[in-house]
């Protein structure tokens, strides 16, 4: 989904990049305005569908209205290019932060945007003074689970929901 502002509009926007090789375009953090809400379903939509036939439903993040949500949590948009490619949504609590959402364009999963956007979360939530992350994930999201393990997340209950397994997990920050 292309960036309707354009990459000029960056620099407005409070930009953070990074990239892992000259050649590939480096990876533009970018926060979410109200008028990304559309954009946003449309992405969270997309990134989530290939779940539907594995637990036998749409995931909740698929259920969400972004217009409220834009206003009640945080977003950072993870553009290559023009093109939005991930996006991290995360609320933060007194003692830790919560990562709400994490979801990447199909076309860019396996790309390791999704890495990025929660080391970008992880960095957030340091210079906020909050030295825990915390999120839930379906156990049938299995490459999910694997990258959060990857990263240094663990599992600290497993509850029943809606026929399936939910982990928490939570990752201590130095």
């Amino acid at each position: 989904m292309p960036f309707e502002a354009g990459m000029a509009g960056n620099l407005e926007r409070g930009m953070a990049t990074t990239s892992s090789s000259e050649t590939a375009p480096a990876i533009v953090f970018l926060p979410a305005r109200q008028g990304d809400a559309e954009a946003i379903a449309e992405m969270v939509r997309a990134a989530y569908a290939r779940w539907i036939p594995v637990i036998g439903r749409e995931p909740r993040p698929m259920t969400v209205d972004y217009h409220k949500a834009l206003n009640d949590n945080d977003f950072t948009l993870a553009y290559l290019g023009d093109n939005l490619a991930g996006l991290i949504e995360t609320i933060a609590h007194g003692d830790h932060l919560w990562i709400e959402n994490v979801a990447v364009e199909p076309q860019y999963q396996g790309r390791g945007i999704g890495g990025a956007l929660l080391r970008h979360a992880e960095e957030k939530a340091l210079a906020a003074g909050l030295r825990e992350m915390r999120l839930l994930t379906n156990e049938s999201f299995a490459t999910n689970v694997v990258l959060y393990e990857k990263l240094g997340y663990v599992t600290d209950r497993r509850e029943p929901f809606m026929n399936g397994i939910t982990l928490y997990m939570s990752k201590q920050l130095a």
